[in-house]
């Protein structure tokens, strides 16, 4: 792909084509050459230097379905882009395939939203956002829609009785207007100008009751950050690389994308590379410290690992994925339940954050699979992730 001055035109890249394979491949590494975007800068200065502790994971083997997989083969089995496995603070393992490197930034689509739930809980922990506060509320415009008697909780825990069909594989509806809104779609003839903001006012019909079961609608967690931007004044890019980023000590800068008018895409457009969504990871394992300094309110990763409601997970959109697995969702982030709880970020295509806070084990893995969401790949994956945590045990 975008081989050539120029490419040939079958091996272009384009806003029509950039998530659909195999321009895929490629689209996801080079986000910002397509969609505009807004800079999440990192603190140069201030790098937080893991160290290289290389462990043999040709040991790992693992069965699943009937098939025997070693590392490898399920790494290209799951169509992994980058990987990066931690271990008591130590890379253990590092690996990449389809040009990407330790220095590429790659769409973590909706891993994005466990990140806007780490910054609401910094925010939360400062007083500056409440979680019971109505969405209405900060965000008068919005009264008339459904997100009327929602709050900032609900939208949070994936809770407001919100309709929308989640369809990855629509080719038209609210799905694709919403797209387009953001600047993921181009637009069509005819088509008048969109933005994200604006787009909240269609959502008309609820879903059942607000705080009842798990309704995993996008929108919510853009509709977050422009309730971060409001009552920060600050915008969210910025909020992310001073609260987060530099904190952090990330050794790249990472980017969001962003609507024609700079609204950020929260739900599913932020870029970074593999090492540093790792470094997120250890700082969870870490209770949200680095160097003696709290960057992430451990209460926030307390309350995220232990208070997800299971009934409202059960009777939800996502459970059939993970089958015969305790489960909650909080706070943005997924929790396989347990002795040795199992938190982890999910995005479309192949993106996650596992983390074993007990066990010390953090695994960041994008990658570029063929569809938005593949029960068989996510099973999987998992198989490797817990193969992986046994072996580092």
């Amino acid at each position: 792909m975008m081989q050539g001055f120029p490419p040939k035109p079958e091996a272009q890249v384009t806003l029509a084509n950039w998530r659909s394979p195999p321009f895929h491949v490629w689209g996801f590494q080079h986000v910002r050459e397509i969609v505009p975007s807004a800079d999440i800068p990192n603190a140069p200065n201030a790098v937080w230097q893991l160290p290289s502790r290389p462990d043999d994971l040709s040991r790992i083997t693992f069965e699943h379905k009937g098939k025997r997989f070693d590392f490898e083969s399920f790494l290209r089995g799951t169509d992994t882009d980058g990987i990066v496995i931690l271990h008591r603070g130590g890379v253990v393992h590092e690996a990449y395939a389809h040009g990407m490197t330790r220095h590429t930034p790659h769409i973590l689509m909706s891993v994005s939203k466990s990140l806007l739930g780490i910054i609401a809980g910094i925010l939360i922990e400062k007083g500056v956002l409440d979680l019971d506060r109505g969405v209405a509320d900060v965000i008068p415009e919005l009264g008339d829609t459904a997100f009327a008697g929602a709050t900032v909780g609900d939208l949070l825990d994936m809770r407001a009785g919100i309709h929308f069909d989640e369809d990855y594989l629509a080719t038209s509806g609210m799905i694709v207007d919403y797209r387009k809104s953001h600047g993921w779609n181009p637009r069509e003839p005819g088509d008048p100008l969109s933005d994200m903001r604006s787009f909240f006012r269609n959502f008309k019909q609820s879903d059942g009751p607000h705080g009842g079961r798990f309704r995993y609608v996008s929108p919510n967690t853009d509709l977050l950050g422009w309730i971060i931007e409001r009552v920060t004044n600050t915008r969210y890019a910025d909020l992310v690389s001073t609260q987060l980023w530099q904190p952090m000590g990330a050794e790249r800068s990472a980017y969001i994308t962003v609507d024609r008018l700079g609204a950020p895409r929260c739900a599913g457009g932020v870029c970074a590379t593999a090492m540093d969504l790792a470094r997120i990871g250890q700082l969870i394992v870490q209770s949200g410290r680095r160097d003696g300094t709290a960057v992430i309110p451990v209460s926030w990763i307390d309350e995220i690992t232990e208070h997800g409601d299971t009934e409202a997970w059960d009777h939800g959109d996502f459970a059939g994925y993970f089958p015969n697995l305790s489960m909650h969702y909080r706070h943005k982030w997924y929790v396989v339940r347990g002795v040795r709880p199992l938190l982890f970020a999910l995005g479309v295509h192949g993106q996650y954050l596992f983390v074993d806070r007990t066990r010390q084990v953090v695994v960041a893995k994008l990658s570029s699979q063929e569809l938005p969401l593949d029960s068989e790949l996510i099973l999987l994956t998992l198989a490797g992730v817990e193969a992986i945590r046994a072996q580092l045990d």
